[in-house]
C-alpha cells in the first residue's frame, strides 16, 4: 500500500512538471517565496490588523497563532519522523526552480502546513474572510509541488496538519463567529416597549481589561430610555445589587437586566429565579458566552426581544449551593482562568487565553476523583450545561440550551498522556483518543475531591467542596431572545 502510494505521488509529481501552465511561471515562483517563513501571512495579517479594526484584528491573530501552532509541530515532529528527500528536479523546467533550493527533508510541506492554518485560523473567526484566503492559500500549496521542492503527499499533510493546528487553537481559545441556536422552547415574558419595567445592573468591572472602560449606561439609555438602570458601586456586592434589582423588577411586573460577563450573567440568572422574573442578558464582558450561545451579540439585539416580549426558556445546573449557564469543570482548567486573569490586564484577554493555555499544559498535574462511584486520575473534568458542539477537549458552543442533558468530558491522566492528547488534536483524532472519555447525562457525581482544589464555573473559581452532585434543571430560565436576531 505505502509503495503504491508512494507511485501515485511521484505520478502527480510528473505531470505537474511535464505541463504547462499559462502565467504560472511569472506568478507562482514568485508566491512560493514570498510565502517563506510566513512573510505572505505576515503581511496580510499586519494589513489587516492595520485597516480593518477590532474584528480583521482577531482574525488576523488567530490565523497568526494557527500559523505559529503548525509551524511549530512541521519543525519537530513532521521533519523528524519522515525523513523524506526532495523531488529530482530533472522533470521541472529550470524557469520554475527556486533560486535557492530547500534544505530540509520534503514532508510535509511547511508552506502549505502555514498556508491552510492561516486561511483556516481566519475561516473560523470570520467565514467570508476565511473564503476570500482560501485561493490565496491554494495557490501557495500548489506552488510547491509547481516549483519543484515537494510532492503532492507532501503538500496535502501539510495542509491537513495546517487546518488541525487551527482547530487546536480554537480549542483553547473559542472564535467569535457562531451559528445562530434554535429559539426553543418558547417561553412568555412581558413585552416592556422603552424598556419600561427593566431595571439594570451594570456590573462596569466587567469587559475588556483596560483602564478606562467605556461607560455602559449611555448605550443601554440610547436602545431602551424607560429603563431604571443601576450602576453598581465599587464596594456594593454584586449579588446585593441584583437581588434588590430582581425585587424591583418583581414589583413592577417587568424583568430583571445585567450587563457583563458570563460570571455577572450567572449571578443575575440566580436572582431572576430566585424572584420570578425573566432576564435581559446585555453582553458586556469579555467573553459573552452565554449570550452568543444565545444568538446576542449587542445590546441592541436583547432590545429588540424586550421591547417585543419575545423570550425562550433555558436549562440550569444546580451544583452543590450554586448553579451554572455555561461550564462547570475542575482540574487544569480553574488554573487556566486564574493565569488568563491575571495576563489579561497586561496582554489583553485573547493573548492571556493562550500564555494560559502554555503555562497548564506545561505545569498542570492530574487530580484523583471519584466519578459516579469510580475512581479515575484526571487532568480535567469538563461539564457543560447542555450538549456543546466544537473541539472534543474544548467544546466552543452550544445549539439548543434547553436539551436536559449534561456534557460530560474527561481528560483522563496516565503515561504520555498530554503528548498524546496534542498529538491526537493536531491529526484531528481527538474523538477517537483513549486518553478522552464524553457521555451525556442528566446527574453527576464527584467525590473524593482533595483538599485545595478549585472549582470553575461560568469563568469563575472557587475552592471545591469534598464532594457535589451536578443535576439538571428543565428550562428553568426565561431570557429575552428574539425569534429573528
Amino acid at each position: 500500500m505505502r509503495t503504491e502510494l508512494s507511485s501515485w505521488d511521484r505520478h502527480l509529481f510528473q505531470l505537474v512538471a511535464t505541463r504547462h501552465w499559462p502565467g504560472g511561471d511569472r506568478v507562482l515562483p514568485r508566491l512560493s517565496r514570498g510565502a517563506d517563513h510566513g512573510m505572505l501571512w505576515f503581511g496580510v495579517a499586519t494589513g489587516a490588523a492595520l485597516l480593518g479594526g477590532r474584528p480583521a484584528r482577531r482574525a488576523a491573530l488567530r490565523g497568526m497563532a494557527s500559523l505559529a501552532v503548525a509551524s511549530a509541530t512541521v519543525n519537530t515532529l513532521g521533519k523528524r519522523s519522515v525523513r523524506r528527500v526532495r523531488p529530482v528536479l530533472d522533470a521541472v523546467p529550470v524557469i520554475r526552480r527556486l533560486a535557492r533550493q530547500p534544505l530540509t527533508t520534503s514532508f510535509p510541506s511547511g508552506h502549505s502546513a502555514s498556508a491552510a492554518a492561516f486561511a483556516t485560523g481566519v475561516a473560523l473567526e470570520n467565514p467570508a474572510w476565511g473564503l476570500a484566503l482560501a485561493p490565496l492559500a491554494v495557490s501557495v500549496c500548489f506552488s510547491r509541488v509547481y516549483t519543484g521542492v515537494h510532492y503532492p503527499g507532501d503538500v496535502l499533510a501539510g495542509a491537513l496538519l495546517g487546518v488541525g493546528a487551527a482547530y487546536a487553537v480554537r480549542g483553547l481559545a473559542p472564535a467569535r463567529y457562531r451559528p445562530v441556536p434554535a429559539a426553543r422552547p418558547r417561553a412568555t415574558a412581558p413585552a416592556l416597549p422603552g424598556g419600561r419595567g427593566l431595571v439594570v445592573v451594570a456590573n462596569t468591572g466587567s469587559g475588556p481589561r483596560v483602564p478606562a472602560a467605556a461607560d455602559p449606561v449611555p448605550r443601554i439609555r440610547a436602545e431602551l430610555p424607560d429603563t431604571e438602570v443601576r450602576d453598581r458601586g465599587p464596594d456594593e456586592p454584586l449579588s446585593a445589587a441584583l437581588e434588590t434589582a430582581a425585587a424591583r423588577a418583581a414589583a413592577l411586573g417587568g424583568a430583571l437586566g445585567c450587563f457583563g460577563g458570563d460570571g455577572t450573567v450567572n449571578a443575575a440568572a440566580a436572582a431572576a429565579v430566585r424572584h420570578g422574573v425573566p432576564l435581559a442578558v446585555l453582553p458586556g464582558g469579555t467573553y459573552n458566552h452565554f449570550a452568543q450561545d444565545l444568538g446576542i451579540g449587542s445590546v441592541a439585539d436583547t432590545a429588540r426581544a424586550v421591547e417585543a416580549g419575545e423570550a425562550v426558556a433555558v436549562d440550569l445546573v444546580r451544583f452543590g449551593g450554586g448553579r451554572f449557564l455555561n461550564t462547570f469543570s475542575i482540574g487544569a482548567y480553574p488554573d487556566l482562568v486564574r493565569v488568563r486573569e491575571r495576563w489579561a490586564p497586561r496582554i489583553g484577554a485573547w493573548p492571556a487565553g493562550m500564555v494560559a493555555a502554555v503555562h497548564v499544559l506545561r505545569t498542570a498535574r492530574p487530580v484523583r476523583l471519584r466519578i459516579d462511584g469510580r475512581e479515575r486520575w484526571l487532568w480535567a473534568l469538563f461539564a457543560g450545561n447542555c450538549a456543546y458542539r466544537g473541539p472534543v477537549a474544548a467544546p466552543v458552543r452550544r445549539e439548543d440550551l434547553a436539551d436536559g442533558v449534561l456534557d460530560v468530558r474527561m481528560l483522563l491522566g496516565g503515561r504520555l498522556a498530554r503528548t498524546r492528547l496534542l498529538a491526537a488534536a493536531l491529526s484531528g483524532a481527538l474523538r477517537h483518543s483513549p486518553v478522552l472519555k464524553a457521555a451525556r447525562v442528566r446527574r453527576l457525581s464527584v467525590e473524593g475531591i482533595p483538599p485545595g482544589t478549585h472549582l470553575a464555573y461560568d469563568g469563575e473559581v472557587a475552592p471545591a467542596p469534598r464532594a457535589l452532585v451536578l443535576e439538571k434543571e428543565d428550562a428553568a430560565l426565561v431570557v429575552y431572545r428574539s425569534r429573528i436576531p
